[in-house]
């Protein structure tokens, strides 16, 4: 199967190398940066095309990867559809939008669908090692379904779809649980800092307790995999935990702190933890949000 894939960042970098491991022809890189699609093309002998109109229509291959930010997927689309003279089976990327904004390509009889895969890409070279043993979410057309399962199956990845009136929802959840946990992990080495150690140092060291609660969450319920403060309706530490922070780290630390807290609370009810210290536990974040607020 040929292939051309048109945004040669991080993802639409990374998803050409891994393609081409695999075995697919990577025909053309199509990128207003030529550096960057030549760094790339290095790695899958594909051709660099700048994305002009004129460029757009040499373009031959049975698959159109569509890798842009969300914002220019539309705007790239329709420029497909009014220069290429074949009917690929054209995806785009994002996690957030749903294939109906390919809608002028599927007018002229192409298969359209969307892949999303629920991996953290920060380097095109490096990511190129991710998209096995994940999962990715598809949707679009039966045929372009068909053939994103294939794709992911040749990758060694997993798939599942959801209704596309979902999308945007489904792709709130992996921001939360991806670029989100980089922000939680980012404050909580704000707070380790202030105890005298180094970002550097907050890092190595919190990194390990975070492994380990991700082998917790892999092996048990969201409930029993709770430890801490929290689990334990441990007022008194909350307290404590208050005051220190009032007196060393940001309102926005602590604010993140509070609302993470309540949501814990609500686990720690799940495992079974008293309720009436879980009472006493809650209204004392609820009132410590007030003044944070």
């Amino acid at each position: 199967m040929t292939i051309s894939i048109i945004g040669v960042g991080k993802i639409g970098g990374a998803l050409a190398i891994a393609l081409a491991r695999k075995g697919y022809k990577i025909e053309n890189l199509v990128s207003r940066n030529q550096e960057k699609s030549q760094k790339i093309a290095g790695f899958v002998s594909a051709n660099w095309l700048g994305g002009s109109p004129e460029e757009l229509s040499k373009i031959t291959s049975e698959v159109i990867i569509i890798s842009v930010q969300d914002y220019n997927i539309e705007a790239v689309a329709d420029e497909l559809a009014k220069n290429i003279k074949h009917t690929p089976t054209v995806f785009h990327l994002s996690g957030s939008l749903s294939s109906d904004i390919l809608q002028n390509l599927k007018k002229n009889g192409c298969q359209t669908g969307s892949i999303h895969p629920l991996v953290s890409i920060s380097d095109s070279v490096l990511g190129a090692n991710r998209f096995s043993d994940v999962y990715y979410c598809v949707e679009g057309d039966a045929k372009a379904i068909e053939i994103a399962k294939n794709l992911v199956a040749d990758l060694e990845g997993k798939t599942f779809e959801i209704d596309s009136k979902f999308k945007t929802l489904y792709h709130a959840s992996a921001v939360t649980a991806c670029g989100h946990l980089v922000a939680l992990f980012d404050v909580a080495c704000e707070m380790l800092s202030k105890c005298g150690l180094s970002e550097a140092q907050s890092k190595e060291i919190l990194f390990p307790l975070v492994e380990s609660t991700i082998s917790n969450l892999k092996n048990q319920t969201n409930a029993a995999a709770l430890t801490g403060t929290f689990a334990r309706a441990d007022e008194e530490t909350f307290e404590k935990h208050l005051i220190a922070l009032k007196e060393n780290v940001s309102d926005a630390a602590i604010e993140t702190y509070l609302q993470l807290g309540a949501r814990s609370v609500h686990l720690a009810e799940e495992q079974g933890a008293d309720k009436d210290k879980l009472e006493i536990l809650s209204n004392k974040i609820s009132l410590a949000k007030k003044y944070f607020k």
